[in-house]
């Protein structure tokens, strides 16, 4: 079995949220927005007089909690009531993957994507990330139903703080360092090598134009080094976690991620950052000499990924032994690795990060 989960078109251009309503005209007259009040804020007025002279009937529904199950339900709900016939979710990875859940959940409805950061690949994925309303990590749930487009304004993106791309690009860079590893035990399945081979172009992307693409976010200015970490953040990346077969690959730094949503001094630290705080322990587990990947850990610094934990309530000591043993992987994904998951290893490398790199 091997399957390819991706949009059917994907539009990246300065100035998009003007031109909303005329694409989504061939496709819907009825549209229920899923998005955030701060995004929807951000494209508009532009995108609400688009939809206007076109003449498209809209409701926004906005997720102001995380992207839980009983959020979920609660615009599920709302849509069907709405009887809209295209869903268009606007915002961050919580808004997006609300929408795409939503999506799912109607089964018939067609659904685009409008990411207004470049923090994650959130707007392509084939999964919806479920938390706790503590923000905690619940499930990665699979979804049937992709978007018909994802939509890109630029301008919108790099009006944002520049703190999101660096963990966009971080969380990208993962993709490259967790899926390469099952290629030492397995180089014969087309999907990880896909996977592989996708996830190198972001890196390469990234050494080429991710310092620049940094400094013109941080002027507000679409170029084309920005637009091009933009594209490897949300396609290159979202089409890297889109390729599936029999033996699936989980990534090791996103595991230790998704622990680390359950310790609340860390909720202010954005999903990359969280992801590139793993991807440190996760080098750490791979040396065999106590030393982080050289390469790795300069890009780490590059992008302001935090290198070691923030303070911790309690007993810091008892706290990281916690989070080494309630870090969940998959045994089968385990075996395929060529280093050790145990508990004890994962509690080393996290002690290790306490002496600083």
């Amino acid at each position: 079995m091997f399957a390819i989960k991706s949009p059917q078109h994907y539009l990246n251009q300065a100035g998009l949220r003007a031109r909303v309503g005329e694409i989504l005209s061939a496709h819907a007259s009825h549209v229920a927005i899923i998005t955030s009040p701060q995004a929807w804020k951000a494209v508009n007025p532009q995108l609400r007089e688009s939809l206007e002279a076109e003449n498209i009937r809209y409701q926004c529904h906005f997720l102001t909690t995380e992207c839980t199950d009983v959020a979920i339900a609660s615009h599920l709900a709302a849509v069907q009531q709405q009887g809209a016939s295209l869903i268009l979710g606007i915002g961050g990875g919580r808004a997006l993957d609300c929408a795409k859940a939503v999506a799912d959940g109607l089964g018939d409805g067609v659904l685009v994507t409008m990411p207004t950061v470049a923090a994650t690949c959130a707007a392509w994925s084939p999964v919806s990330i479920i938390y706790n309303e503590r923000g905690g990590h619940v499930r990665s749930q699979p979804l049937s139903t992709m978007p018909l487009m994802v939509l890109v304004d630029s301008e919108i993106i790099a009006q944002n703080d520049v703190r999101y791309l660096k963990a966009g690009i971080v969380d990208a860079l993962a993709k490259w360092y967790e899926f390469r590893p099952y290629k030492q035990k397995s180089d014969d399945s087309l999907a990880l090598n896909l996977k592989v081979q996708a996830a190198r172009l972001a890196v390469d992307i990234f050494e080429k134009y991710g310092a620049e693409a940094v400094r013109d976010n941080e002027r507000h200015a679409v170029t084309p080094a920005l637009i091009k970490v933009i594209d490897a953040n949300i396609a290159v990346a979202g089409m890297a976690n889109s390729m599936r077969d029999a033996t699936p690959a989980p990534g090791v730094a996103h595991a230790i991620h998704n622990r680390l949503t359950h310790q609340p001094e860390l909720h202010d630290w954005l999903h990359g950052e969280k992801v590139g705080f793993g991807l440190l322990v996760q080098s750490l587990m791979e040396s065999e000499t106590g030393q982080p990947d050289a390469q790795l850990l300069a890009l780490l610094r590059q992008y302001d990924a935090p290198l070691t934990l923030a303070p911790l309530s309690g007993d810091r000591a008892a706290t990281m032994a916690a989070i080494a043993r309630e870090v969940k992987f998959p045994a089968s994904g385990a075996a395929r690795l060529p280093f050790s998951l145990a508990a004890e290893k994962i509690e080393r490398a996290l002690m290790a990060t306490e002496h600083g790199f």
